[in-house]
């Protein structure tokens, strides 16, 4: 910010009727030496380019910083939410592809361009030699179930104020992870509905669960719904969200904001489960995500192989 020079203020006084004698004007100041200029105000730093934490594979998740004065950020042609800091998030689903581009429009004009190389990971599959058996839903299943999924997609349409988004997540609840992320079974050649989230098993029912970072509740349910059961969704701003399946309980309501390591509700069995689990799914826009990616290992348990799990829900 520039600064300007104070000038000479010259001030009249009236007493006694007469005339105040006016002040002498300041020598006028030396002139600077040729060839000199006064040096500009130190310039705010502007990075030319991304900077970038997290993992680039197949269901990560990563935060960014976009270059200075980025006006527009564009994901594969799809436009990028960025925070007035210049941070932002972006995530790749379990199935993404190997390049992805990031494409940052200056306030200048100038393009700065990304490519980026999404890791593949070996996902658990196991195959069966036996055929898929075929699913049939009944109409009266259908009718309970459409309203449901329209829920579950107008909440995570919702955009919330929160910046959980951008913290280190946490686990909701702690104990043998019973099903990992992106597991399928492929019966004689046909592939099943892959798992999408990550099962944790503490051990019985009754656990709490904890929100694992910021947001707000966009949806907890009233009555349990036919797969998911007692469910909870929470919106962690940027497009990210959690879902927590198979509660016997839920603490919170819709519209209620949260922060991480609040109590949402309880581990159960609720919905269509087999034994008493929390199945924790997570998404970025469409994209779906590894939370066990966000969370890190599992404190206090030693990793084992679990079975191939079964999506036990379409969260």
């Amino acid at each position: 910010m520039m600064r300007s020079a104070p000038a000479a203020l010259a001030t009249a006084l009236l007493l006694a009727g007469c005339a105040a004698i006016p002040k002498a004007a300041p020598p006028p100041a030396a002139p600077a030496p040729a060839g000199h200029q006064a040096s500009p105000p130190p310039a705010r730093p502007i990075h030319a380019d991304f900077s970038f934490e997290g993992s680039f594979a197949q269901g990560g998740l990563v935060l960014g910083r976009a270059p200075g004065d980025t006006r527009a950020l564009v994901l594969d042609g799809k436009p990028v939410a960025v925070a007035p800091d210049g941070r932002f998030v972006i995530a790749f689903d379990r199935d993404a592809g190997p390049t992805a581009t990031l494409v940052a429009t200056l306030g200048s004009g100038r393009i700065v361009t990304r490519p980026l190389t999404i890791a593949m990971r070996p996902w658990d599959i196991e195959r069966v030699d036996v055929a898929r058996t075929p699913s049939m839903p009944s109409a009266s299943f259908e009718a309970l179930r459409k309203p449901e999924l329209q829920r579950i997609n107008a909440a995570r349409q919702i955009d919330s104020a929160t910046d959980g988004w951008s913290q280190h997540f946490i686990w909701p609840v702690r104990g043998r992870i019973s099903g990992v992320f992106g597991s399928q079974r492929i019966y004689r050649g046909e592939p099943g509905v892959y798992h999408s989230g990550v099962d944790v098993a503490p051990g019985g029912s009754g656990a709490r669960v904890v929100a694992p970072a910021d947001g707000v509740v966009v949806l907890a349910a009233e009555k349990p719904f036919t797969l998911e059961g007692n469910l909870v969704i929470i919106d962690h701003g940027m497009g990210l969200n959690s879902a927590f399946l198979h509660l016997s309980r839920i603490d919170v309501r819709e519209g209620q904001r949260v922060k991480q390591g609040e109590s949402i509700g309880a581990v159960g069995m609720s919905g269509r489960a087999t034994g008493p689990h929390l199945h924790w799914a997570m998404k970025w826009r469409a994209a779906r995500i590894d939370p066990q990616a966000l969370a890190g290992p599992m404190p206090g348990y030693v990793p084992v192989k679990p079975p191939v799990a079964t999506d036990d829900g379409r969260d």
